[in-house]
């Protein structure tokens, strides 16, 4: 079996050098790394993590914590946090906090014990009103944490966008379903959606907002939908902007079982572009996270390549068959 003086001897470089191309851990020449790995390659060598972990006190390894796994957002994220985590030879120990701080909190010292190189931590909706001691790196992913360097998307100029091309389609009577106040996220996505519609609001012509709370949900989605959808035709919105894409496809699910047509009759916007919004019918309009960004940036900032404390990103309306202009034939509506 091959070992590190045998790749060294290979390479014509020094033990070390091929130990700082192994471990990521040093900048080293593009052309010793070259032949460093063309040597491990050729001699099939295989690094023991094992000791290493044990000469550094550290494994090659992150945490990742997640609300929820089962949320398609979520587990997508996981997936290219995996990939980013891969591409820098780390692998990704993933624990899921069910949305609970508790449980996070528990999650967050038992990762700390393993002493990985750091931590993302996608934080509960809870708040996180518990203290802990650690010095390995922790990064916040999405939703704030403590105070820790955070990697996000723009969720008020985001939801803004949706603002913008409803409006532009002739929609004046919205409806804006949230996924709760008591995440940061979902407050930044309704104020950045209704403080764009009142920007567009005048007296020769007036705009109507009206807001509903849930969870970033299916059943959220589809309870309110029917109860929106269960009003008298003159007092429905012509279009309803959701949080997220799980409450979207809710009301598109409601909306197929009553025989209001999408996007004929009403529209339905979304938030995330999770994979299936461009499987249901009608394909949903969504707003895209960037989160092949997202997870390249949360693994960069968390091994230190990038001296920021925030990273805020932009992201794109993705234009689909669930939004349309009004129906012609739908009552005007009256300010109530």
């Amino acid at each position: 079996m091959a070992t590190i003086k045998d790749v060294a001897r290979l390479a014509n470089v020094s033990v070390g050098t091929v130990s700082r191309v192994i471990s990521n851990t040093a900048q080293v020449k593009q052309p010793l790394c070259d032949r460093v790995n063309a040597a491990i390659l050729e001699l099939g060598y295989k690094p023991n993590l094992t000791a290493r972990a044990l000469r550094t006190k550290r494994i090659e390894s992150i945490g990742l914590i997640l609300p929820d796994i089962t949320n398609p957002f979520f587990s997508q994220l996981a997936k290219h946090v995996e990939l980013e985590a891969t591409k820098n030879n780390l692998t990704v120990m993933l624990m899921n906090s069910l949305d609970d701080k508790e449980l996070e909190k528990k999650h967050l010292e038992l990762l700390l014990t393993y002493a990985p190189r750091g931590i993302i931590v996608v934080a509960a909706s809870s708040g996180q009103d518990y203290s802990f001691e650690g010095e390995i790196p922790i990064v916040a992913l999405d939703r704030d944490f403590k105070s820790y360097p955070r990697i996000k998307t723009d969720n008020t100029s985001a939801a803004a966008l949706v603002a913008d091309h409803l409006h532009s389609l002739g929609h004046r009577r919205v409806l804006y379903i949230s996924g709760g106040s008591n995440v940061k996220i979902s407050a930044s996505r309704q104020s950045g959606f209704i403080d764009r519609m009142n920007e567009l609001h005048s007296t020769e012509d007036p705009t109507i907002v009206e807001t509903l709370e849930g969870n970033f949900n299916y059943d959220t989605g589809k309870t309110l939908g029917r109860k929106i959808l269960s009003r008298k035709k003159r007092f429905r919105p012509t279009a309803i902007a959701c949080g997220s894409d799980q409450i979207a496809i809710g009301v598109l699910g409601v909306s197929y079982e009553m025989d209001v047509k999408v996007p004929k009759y009403l529209s339905v916007v979304g938030f995330d572009d999770i994979n299936i919004s461009s499987l249901v019918t009608p394909h949903l309009t969504t707003i895209r996270q960037p989160i092949k960004d997202l997870a390249k940036y949360a693994i960069e900032l968390l091994l230190s390549v990038i001296p920021t404390n925030e990273i805020s990103l932009q992201a794109t309306l993705i234009i689909r068959n669930s939004t349309s202009v009004p129906y012609k034939g739908a009552v005007k509506q009256k300010k109530v």
